[in-house]
């Protein structure tokens, strides 16, 4: 799972920031709401945690800009405006649930949860291929109906593959699967994690195609 956390105060946004990390999210750090716009308007984010109060452009905007486009992506308003007709607002411009500053950790995870929990059981596909089979909503995965263990990072490398058998993806592709923005990566990285779900799914599973990429092939 993607998360883009707007939040331009740096000991807040670097505390949730390992938080979400320790539970094996990707996310990306933005501090203000034009870096916030254009990141949702190039990337693509299972859930957006949003502070309203940003310097450049206000939350609210953001919000509203986001939800002009028609973009479905959850979004958890976390900010210090706590009188109601700053939360009737954050709803009203499209805003997903509300939580008031100073929050505690364990609640913003639970909310995180239940959004991404709805997300999914908005008809999120299941993806198979030759007996291969992820549900993102329940997060299993099964091979020839047993099921298989994959960390957070195989199953990273491997949905947006098993999502579009034939498709050639390239490294740098699956690299933002992996890792957040400014995430030091190595240069080994995807290889390690493709290493390790062919050794779970067999080794013709993924290939590589040398100079471009990796694939599930089709047939």
């Amino acid at each position: 799972m993607r998360l883009l956390l707007v939040e331009d105060d740096a000991m807040i946004g670097e505390a949730v920031l390992q938080v979400l990390r320790a539970e094996h999210y990707a996310v990306d750090w933005v501090r203000d709401g034009v870096m916030a716009d254009a990141a949702l308007r190039s990337e693509q984010y299972d859930l957006v945690l949003l502070d309203l109060g940003l310097p450049k452009r206000d939350g609210l905007d953001v919000l509203r800009a986001l939800r002009a486009r028609r973009a479905s992506v959850p979004v958890l308003v976390a900010t210090a405006r706590d009188a109601v007709g700053d939360r009737i607002a954050g709803l009203d411009a499209g805003a997903d649930d509300y939580v008031v500053k100073p929050y505690d950790i364990d609640e913003l995870l639970a909310r995180i949860r239940a959004l991404l929990r709805r997300s999914a059981g908005r008809g999120e596909p299941v993806f198979e291929h030759k007996g291969v089979s992820l549900n993102p909503a329940t997060r299993e995965a099964t091979v020839h109906g047993q099921p298989v263990s994959l960390s957070a990072r195989e199953w990273a490398v491997l949905e947006p593959l098993l999502a579009r058998p034939g498709a050639v993806l390239s490294r740098a592709q699956l690299e933002e699967k992996l890792f957040s923005w400014k995430d030091d990566v190595s240069s080994n990285a995807v290889e390690v994690y493709i290493h390790g779900v062919r050794k779970k799914l067999g080794n013709d599973f993924i290939q590589t195609v040398r100079g471009l990429g990796y694939v599930v092939p089709k047939e």
